[in-house]
């Protein structure tokens, strides 16, 4: 799907992901995350909780939203603080974080596709980790939750968060850099037009500053996949 593609990321950094469909930015974050095999190359994480994976201390917000129609908004969120080991009362400040606060006892099937988003954003609120992925975290919000989006990832950086950011659209964060999977040019032959997937190719990017004097994770990749 691409080769050739290496990043760094520290503590209090965002690093954007961009190209066009297929390149393979969500097969990267779930490759980070564990959910995809490298190929060839390596993932390492430096600092963090050293008895726990980088899943365990990572948060994936994917394309589709983990609820269940059937529960209200509260209990969505309150499932999700249980299960990932937070505690089940501190839902209300997450709520609040995204707006849903006046929505608490609304079946999740009643909720639009920009609410319903923003339920997914509070779990990201209710249970403090140190990585975000995150896949096309603004798609069906609004103008207004988009900018309330920024914020809340702003404050993730400034408590030494990380991000990484698959994203057609321009991240608005100070700093932020991009990675770039772009297919490389390559004209059709005359003799056989079915050569198959083209290798992909990134634009460079600088290298980031060392963490200072903290403890959260930072996350560097070196890593080809496979077609």
């Amino acid at each position: 799907m691409f080769a050739g593609v290496s990043f760094a990321v520290a503590s209090g950094e965002v690093l954007a992901i961009s190209g066009r469909n297929g390149a393979g930015k969500s097969s990267l974050l779930r490759m980070v995350l564990g959910l995809l095999r490298v190929a060839h190359g390596r993932l390492v994480l430096d600092g963090g909780d050293p008895e726990l994976t980088l899943a365990e201390q990572a948060h994936y917000l994917g394309h589709q939203d983990a609820l269940k129609a059937a529960l209200s908004v509260a209990e969505n969120l309150r499932f999700w603080t249980g299960f990932l080991g937070s505690d089940a009362k501190s839902i209300e400040a997450p709520l609040a974080a995204v707006g849903l606060d006046t929505l608490a006892d609304m079946p999740a099937s009643y909720l639009s596709a920009g609410q319903r988003r923003r339920l997914s954003i509070a779990r990201l609120l209710a249970v403090k980790r140190p990585i975000w992925l995150l896949d096309e975290p603004a798609s069906t919000l609004d103008a207004a939750a988009q900018e309330r989006l920024v914020g809340l990832m702003r404050e993730h950086l400034a408590a030494d968060g990380l991000i990484l950011a698959a994203t057609h659209a321009t991240i608005r964060l100070e700093g932020a850099r991009e990675l770039r999977l772009d297919p490389v040019p390559h004209p059709p032959s005359a003799v056989d037009y079915d050569e198959g997937p083209q290798v992909g190719a990134i634009a460079p990017i600088p290298a980031p500053s060392p963490p200072t004097g903290n403890s959260v994770p930072t996350h560097r990749s070196d890593e080809e996949a496979k077609e």
